[in-house]
């Protein structure tokens, strides 16, 4: 699914937007999220799950090519959990 596809549907369901405003909505909540992440906040959205950012120190690692040691730089990732309502849904449509 893609951002458009999202604005599609939210549009579709929410009656009363243009699809402009819908799009504007959409990019609305994903700055929002994009901003809370790049200050290293959590986010919870209730009945979907958690994004957070996690931080990881520097490390060693190796070369696939070359077998030499490397050394890979820290970081910050991006982690996603998902709600037991978000798991139930999925494991309910897989037995379906």
């Amino acid at each position: 699914m893609t951002k458009a596809d999202i604005i599609e549907r939210v549009y579709e369901r929410v009656g009363g937007f243009s699809k402009k405003e819908a799009s504007e909505i959409v990019e609305a909540v994903f700055e929002v999220m994009k901003k809370s992440l790049t200050e290293t906040r959590k986010i919870k959205i209730s009945g979907f799950g958690n994004f957070l950012v996690r931080c990881k120190n520097e490390r060693m690692g190796r070369n696939p090519q070359t077998g030499q040691p490397i050394v890979i730089a820290p970081r910050h990732v991006l982690s996603f959990k998902p709600s037991q309502v978000l798991k139930n849904a999925l494991n309910a449509r897989q037995q379906s």
